[in-house]
C-alpha cells in the first residue's frame, strides 16, 4: 500500500531525514515513535506529497508520490498537527469544503457529509463555528475533513496533542475504529497511545530507523534476562536455597522485605524456560506459601528508550 524507498530530506546542510526505507499493507496501523524533532512530521508531509523529498521514492497504493501526485493524494486523508481548521465555518460547511477539495460528486457530498458528521460525534454542533469549539471537538472536526472523501489511507500527526484525558480515550477509539476500513499511519510521541493503537511501529530518531516491529517484539527485543519477582511468606530463609533444588534457576537474590513481614525475592532463570509451575509445586513441597508471582516484563517505555540509545552508539 506505502512503500518508502531511500527517502532522504536536507534543508541545506541538515540531513532531517537520512535514507529511510518501510513499508505499510493495507489495512495496518503503523505508528511513527520518536522524539520531537525525530523526523515524524517531515515523514509525513512527504507520503502527503506536501514537501517533497530530497532523494529516494514514495509509492501509495502504486502511484509515485513525485510522478503521479493527483493520483495518490487522492488516496489519502491527512489530519495535520495543529488542528488548521477555518474559524469563520460552521462545523458542517467546514466538512463539506473539505469534501469539495476532494473532489467528490456533488451528489454524493450530502449524503457522506451527513455520515461522517454522525460517526465522529459532531451532529450537534454541525451549526456551530469551528472558532467557538472545544480542543475536543475542533480534533473531532479536523479528523472528519480528513475522513469525508472516504481515503484509502489516513495520516495523523499528533492527533491527541493538547487534549484532556476523556478527549484522548474518544479519538483513539475513533482511530482504532479506523483501522477497520482504511489503513493509518499515526504520528506520535506518546508510547501508551501508540502501543494500544498499533500493529507495527517505526520507530524513528535524528532522521533514521531504529527499528519496526510491533510493540509486543519490540519489548522482547531489549528483555535482556528472564526474571520472575516471587513475593513469599519465608520466615525461615528457604528461598535461596531453592536455587540448588530446582533446575533452570541461575540465581535467586532478596529484594526486599516487605511490612507485612513477607519477602520478594527476584529470581533470575535461564533463557527461554518458563519455571513458574514448577516454582509453585517446588515452594509448596517446603511449605512456604506464594503470595505473588510476576514476570519482569519490559514496557515499551523502556523499549523504546533503549533501542533509541542503541542507535545513537553506532
Amino acid at each position: 500500500m506505502i512503500k518508502l524507498e531511500n527517502v532522504t530530506k536536507k534543508y541545506g546542510k541538515f540531513e532531517a531525514l537520512k535514507g529511510i526505507s518501510f513499508e505499510v499493507k493495507e489495512g495496518e496501523v503503523v505508528g511513527l515513535l520518536g522524539p520531537n524533532g525525530a523526523g515524524k512530521s517531515t515523514t509525513m508531509n512527504i507520503i502527503t506529497g506536501f514537501i517533497q523529498q530530497t532523494s529516494g521514492t514514495v509509492v501509495v497504493d502504486g502511484y509515485d508520490v513525485l510522478k503521479k501526485p493527483s493520483k495518490a493524494k487522492k488516496l489519502i486523508g491527512y489530519m495535520p498537527e495543529g488542528v488548521p481548521l477555518y474559524s469563520d465555518l460552521t462545523v458542517k460547511e467546514f466538512v463539506k469544503y473539505m469534501a469539495e477539495l476532494k473532489g467528490m460528486p456533488k451528489k454524493q457530498i450530502k449524503e457522506s457529509v451527513n455520515k461522517i458528521l454522525e460517526e465522529t460525534g459532531l451532529t450537534d454542533v454541525q451549526n456551530k463555528l469551528t472558532r467557538n469549539l472545544s480542543r475536543g471537538y475542533k480534533q473531532r472536526v479536523s479528523l472528519a475533513g480528513t475522513l469525508v472523501s472516504n481515503p484509502k489511507v489516513i495520516i495523523l500527526d499528533e492527533p491527541t496533542v493538547g487534549l484532556d484525558p476523556k478527549q484522548v480515550t474518544e479519538i483513539r477509539e475513533l482511530i482504532k475504529n479506523l483501522g477497520k476500513e482504511h489503513t493509518v499511519i499515526l504520528s506520535s510521541h506518546i508510547l501508551s497511545e501508540v502501543s494500544q493503537i498499533c500493529n507495527r511501529v517505526v520507530i524513528i530518531n535524528k532522521g533514521e530507523i531504529v527499528a519496526i516491529d510491533t510493540p509486543e517484539n519490540l519489548e522482547k527485543q531489549v528483555t535482556n534476562k528472564n526474571i520472575i519477582y516471587v513475593t513469599v511468606e519465608d520466615p525461615e530463609n528457604k528461598v535461596p536455597h531453592m536455587k540448588d533444588k530446582i533446575e533452570g534457576i541461575k540465581s535467586i537474590k532478596l529484594e526486599k522485605t516487605n511490612e507485612d513481614g513477607t519477602k520478594q525475592y527476584l529470581v533470575e532463570v535461564q533463557d527461554n524456560i518458563d519455571i513458574r509451575k514448577t516454582l509453585f509445586a517446588n515452594f509448596a513441597k517446603e511449605n512456604l506459601t506464594i503470595f505473588e508471582m510476576k514476570k519482569a516484563d519490559t514496557s515499551l517505555e523502556e523499549a523504546f528508550m533503549k533501542l533509541i540509545e542503541k542507535g545513537e552508539e553506532k
